[in-house]
């Protein structure tokens, strides 16, 4: 199956209102270009160094969106290439953030990642915490982020029970910030991957990230 066929069958499958994100980390720019020329415009990539050199050699109106962790002294070379950042897990990121993103003049669209899998390995903020902050608000004083949603990623397991259970509990956090927050720019949910996101969007998923599902196994030569 080309890339072309399987956004196709992705498109198809994939319910109105529901965001795909082409994953193409470690992937070639021609891979890039290939699902470029099939329509797809919005890309996730993990690292910045990728990222940058992918946007520098690919066309201006694709949509970048960093998915993976992010520290922060990365956050100046890569906001002039992202239009969301989907790995917000600290105050302390989100403030370097806010000052990288006030010299350049510019507001950056970021989502709050939440910790929901019974792995250690994952990064994210407790869902109690971002809880308490719906009330408290402690970003208010940012005026140059802008907290559009919340992005989470369920145990690697079979265990299909146990991930429905992750992702539920995200789309509950999720539904109580919003009510919250009041705020129109908050309505990104972002979960799901190419293993999990027909669960991801049965839960009440409004962006999934799917990369081996198009792109193939992926290369880490």
């Amino acid at each position: 199956m080309t890339i072309a066929e399987a956004l196709g069958a992705l498109h198809d499958e994939i319910p109105m209102g529901v965001t795909l994100l082409a994953v193409s980390k470690t992937h070639p720019v021609e891979a890039v270009r290939e699902a470029y020329d099939a329509g797809q415009r919005a890309f996730g990539e993990n690292k910045v160094q990728e990222l940058i050199a992918k946007a520098a050699q690919l066309p201006a109106d694709i949509e970048w969106h960093l998915i993976g962790h992010l520290q922060t002294n990365k956050v100046r070379s890569v906001l002039p290439h992202v239009a969301l950042i989907h790995s917000v897990d600290s105050l302390k990121l989100l403030e370097v953030i806010e000052n990288e993103s006030a010299k350049l003049g510019r507001v950056t669209r970021v989502l709050l990642q939440v910790h929901i899998a019974q792995e250690d390995t994952k990064f994210g903020f407790r869902p109690e915490e971002v809880e308490t902050w719906g009330e408290t608000q402690p970003w208010t004083k940012y005026p140059h982020v802008e907290i559009a949603g919340l992005m989470g990623m369920a145990s690697n397991t079979d265990d299909e029970v146990q991930v429905r259970r992750e992702f539920h509990s995200l789309k509950v956090l999720f539904d109580t910030m919003k009510t919250r927050l009041r705020s129109e720019s908050f309505r990104v949910l972002s979960m799901g991957m190419s293993g999990d996101y027909p669960l991801a969007i049965a839960e009440g998923s409004t962006l999934v990230r799917v990369g081996s599902r198009i792109f193939g196994a992926r290369s880490y030569a």
